[in-house]
């Protein structure tokens, strides 16, 4: 899997303390308070001062079973690579612990004979198992990408798209570490795991992939 952050708000930081600061003070801003005021607002649960800022990102080597765990964040936008209109790679993904590739490799040859006879990408893609790997571009505000590493940085959410949410909390915290100073899983924070009886016990390590 790789993951490529395209584009951010410049200085999102910044802007997100302006932001909290027009909500509180008429005194000239200061931005050298930036990290003071997010701190405040985040611990007073005054989030919605971080949706002026956004992230764009191209992600690569995903699953479309992980894909559409993903789509089911919302709050955000997404264009993905079209089967439809597009043919599919000899890319795919096994979970940990399995290899699959003698399916996989059934499946394409399949596919590709049905291409070969004249049906259409958006037929022959029936065909595709859902560990096909897929491209799209993901773009979530600060709010809902700190929501999204809430849940999918947790050791409880599905492998793939946990190593999907640690490479983007990366990149995310190299442009605006103030904004994703605490962000991750809810028990690096303290707070109570809301997976309760289902709860790992266990402080969440960052995940491995490959990233750029």
């Amino acid at each position: 899997m790789r993951v490529e952050l395209l584009a951010h708000t410049p200085d999102a930081d910044v802007l997100c303390a302006y932001a909290a600061h027009i909500c509180y003070s008429t005194e000239p801003f200061n931005a050298d308070r930036s990290a003071g005021i997010l701190r405040k607002v985040c611990g007073n649960g005054h989030l919605s001062v971080l949706e002026h800022a956004s992230f764009t990102f191209l992600v690569e080597g995903l699953s479309r079973a992980a894909s559409h765990q993903l789509v089911r964040h919302r709050l955000a936008s997404y264009s993905q690579q079209s089967l439809r209109f597009t043919k599919a790679q000899p890319i795919f993904v096994s979970p940990p612990g399995h290899d699959f590739r003698h399916f996989y490799e059934l499946a394409y040859v399949e596919y590709e004979r049905l291409l070969a006879d004249g049906v259409h990408e958006e037929d022959a893609r029936y065909v595709l198992p859902q560990g096909v790997a897929s491209r799209l571009v993901v773009t979530m505000n600060a709010r809902e990408l700190r929501h999204f590493f809430e849940l999918r940085c947790c050791l409880r959410a599905q492998f793939e798209i946990r190593a999907l949410a640690w490479l983007m909390l990366a990149k995310a915290k190299a442009a605006a570490p103030l904004l994703f100073e605490n962000a991750g899983p809810v028990c690096l924070q303290g707070m109570e795991c809301p997976e309760r009886s289902f709860a790992c016990h266990l402080k969440t390590k960052g995940q491995g992939g490959e990233s750029e």
